[in-house]
Formats: structure tokens, sequence, C-alpha cells
């Protein structure tokens, strides 16, 4: 019987399009560095406003990945 171990990364990415597009350019960004991804979580959703308009969209999340 096999046993795994899990870390956790916190990263921040954003997105002019909208908050699911911030999660899958996070997640692009992550899944070139990191091996065994098992789950993303979304910790915070904010916005950037410039000239009283949304400018981007970010994402806080939490990135669980298996240790090798």
């Amino acid at each position: 019987m096999s046993t795994n171990v899990a870390r956790i990364t916190h990263i921040i990415a954003e997105s002019p399009k909208g908050f699911a597009d911030a999660v899958q350019v996070g997640f692009a960004r992550a899944s070139k560095t990191l091996r065994g991804i098992t789950g993303l979580r979304i910790v915070e959703e904010r916005v950037s406003v410039k000239d009283n308009k949304i400018a981007t969209y970010r994402v806080k999340m939490e990135v669980i990945f298996i240790l090798e």
C-alpha cells in the first residue's frame, strides 16, 4: 500500500477576460514547473480598476500537488 504526501503552493494569476480565464492562466503556468498537480482551490478573487472600469481579474489560488 502506497502513501502520498502533498504540498500546497500559493499563486496569483490575472487576466483581462475574467476570473475563469485567470484560473486557466494560473494553472497553465503552474503546470509548467510543478508535477503531480491534483487540484486547485480558489482562495480569493479580486479585480483591479482603472478609469472607473475593471482592468483585470485576479485570483489567488492554492495549487495542490503530490511530492515525488
